[in-house]
């Protein structure tokens, strides 16, 4: 297979001004849920490229991609004036380790993400398979405001289909939300607020977590882990820590 395949938009969402989804056809190879690809578009005779976690379960057949637009980026101002029929370049083959396939066992799997990369949680917790793994799935979902809190709807479903497996802890940290959790992840650990706010206890013996966001929270909530004795997971020492920075 070529390095690139033409993919065609079928659908953009805006989240919020900056905030979008992108649905694509495109023929690419199979993935694990967590893994991610590659867009791409033709600049002034270059190609730009940047990658973005499948949002969607690898049944889908259609390609799902969350972004956000920054400022004087090369690529994500250019994906977000995409519209249905436009054509965007997609890489073939999957890349990644934030897979089911690489956490070991454990009673509840924490998934902690910040911004964007609430993504590849997103393609894990709609697999068909994901639900037999663990007996209690926590979502931490951090943004800086409530706007920025994409698939809202589809994560309160998952409340709904799920109730007594799957536990949503919204954290926003610029302004005050009834309902959800106010500050970052590494603080919110510390004091205890997230456990309680989900009536589980984080203990190395029973709690494997996922990390994926900005490097400063995953450095932050990794120290934070560590303190409470769990460790990083490893394929020949594995812990309870798994991560991914998202760039």
């Amino acid at each position: 297979m070529s390095t690139w395949v033409q993919g065609k938009v079928v659908e953009r969402i805006d989240w919020n001004e900056r905030l979008f989804s992108l649905k694509v056809e495109a023929e690419v190879e199979p993935f694990i849920a967590g893994q991610f690809g590659k867009l791409a578009l033709e600049q002034n005779g270059e190609r730009v490229q940047r990658a973005y976690s499948y949002v969607n379960p690898p049944e889908s057949p259609v390609l799902e991609f969350l972004a956000v637009n920054v400022e004087e980026g090369q690529l994500s101002p250019k994906l977000q004036d995409l519209t249905p029929g436009d054509s965007v370049m997609v890489s073939p083959r999957p890349s990644g380790f934030l897979t089911l396939d690489e956490v070991p066992a454990g009673r509840e799997l924490w998934m902690f993400a910040t911004g964007t990369a609430v993504g590849p949680f997103l393609s894990i917790l709609h697999s068909e398979d994901c639900w037999e793994r663990y007996e209690r799935f926590i979502l931490v979902y951090a943004v800086r405001y409530q706007e920025d809190l994409a698939y809202l709807e589809e994560i309160r479903a998952l409340e709904q289909a799920h109730p007594d497996a799957f536990h949503f802890v919204p954290v926003v940290s610029r302004e005050a939300v009834d309902g959800m959790l106010s500050g970052r992840i590494p603080q919110l650990l510390v004091d205890g607020a997230i456990q309680d706010a989900v009536g589980i206890p984080i203990k190395p013996a029973r709690s494997q977590t996922m990390i994926c966001g900005n490097p400063e929270m995953i450095r932050e909530t990794l120290a934070v882990l560590e303190g409470m004795g769990l460790r990083k997971n490893l394929r020949r020492t594995p812990g309870q820590i798994t991560m991914e920075k998202y760039w």
